[in-house]
């Protein structure tokens, strides 16, 4: 799955458009979170435009009626299974926030305050309304880590089947990092390679976590409101303490994040590994922009 456009007819003509207004963006990381080229990462200013899963970036003046161009088709980015956080340790610029899409891309946005803030919770609840539910895992080797990919297609789902798929994903996934981490990992000194995949799949696993948790909480208050307009759901729950983290900064190892996105939190089959009792981190690590990307 990329975080390019979808180019195979997934994307339904006539999507709706969800918001539109002008970032500014850097590209930080290419797939995999490998940091892109030098050459790539200036910020550059766009108007931006969510229509459906598409997040259309335009050069130049915007008019409702001007088509988009290859290289504006170029620049888009698919939100599918993405998530959007406020980069809390940027420091260069105001107002930024982070996008990773499903391929593990990083991009960098700007925006004025108050639409930084609506930027982050439409595409989270956008991406939770029609991300589709996974591929079944790959039967074979487990033993090198590798993320499974994503289907790009917008789900048929009703919103209650949305929030149960997600809700699905989040316990097994709480179920498997709780299986990771009840080991210790590799000695570093001999199994350098083994190190790395295990902090990877953590890292993976983490993030998905707060992901599959964020969707949840989005659709349940969606749900619960009854309200359609994204524009007036966005209104309701800034008013609500309560789901204020999820379109400001959730942190990878925030356990209330968790407990508030699904009421069954690691679910009723909780690892309970043999080879040695799990270890609670120290710290709750923080997802920074710089953690998205590969050393």
């Amino acid at each position: 799955s990329s975080g390019k456009p979808l180019e195979d007819g997934t994307q339904p003509s006539g999507s709706l458009l969800y918001k539109n207004g002008f970032l500014v963006r850097k590209v930080h990381a290419d797939s995999d979170g490998k940091r892109a080229p030098r050459g790539k990462r200036g910020w550059k200013t766009f108007y931006a435009i969510l229509k459906g899963l598409i997040l259309y970036l335009q050069k130049g003046e915007y008019r409702p009626d001007k088509q988009l161009s290859d290289e504006d088709l170029k620049n888009a980015v698919s939100i599918h299974h993405s998530l959007a956080m406020k980069a809390s340790d940027y420091s260069k610029r105001p107002n930024v926030f982070y996008l990773r899409t499903a391929d593990w891309r990083v991009y960098l946005f700007q925006a004025n305050a108050e639409q930084m803030q609506s930027w982050i919770t439409r595409i989270n609840t956008v991406a939770a309304m029609f991300s589709s539910p996974p591929f079944p895992a790959a039967i074979g080797s487990q033993k090198k880590f590798s993320r499974p990919l994503l289907p790009g297609t917008m789900s048929r789902q009703t919103e209650e089947e949305q929030v149960r798929s997600h809700e699905a994903r989040f316990r097994a996934v709480s179920t498997e990092l709780a299986e990771v981490r009840s080991c210790p990992p590799p000695d570093r000194k001999v199994k350098g390679r083994e190190l790395d995949e295990y902090r990877q799949r953590d890292e993976y696993l983490e993030f998905e976590k707060t992901r599959y948790g964020t969707y949840i909480m989005l659709l349940r208050a969606k749900l619960r409101t009854g309200e359609e307009d994204l524009s007036v759901f966005e209104s309701l729950i800034l008013e609500e303490n309560g789901l204020q983290r999820a379109h400001s900064s959730p942190t990878l190892g925030d356990s209330s994040l968790a407990s508030q996105a699904s009421s069954a939190k690691d679910g009723p089959n909780s690892s309970k590994a043999s080879c040695c009792s799990a270890k609670p981190r120290q710290e709750a690590q923080r997802h920074s922009y710089r953690q998205a990307v590969k050393k």
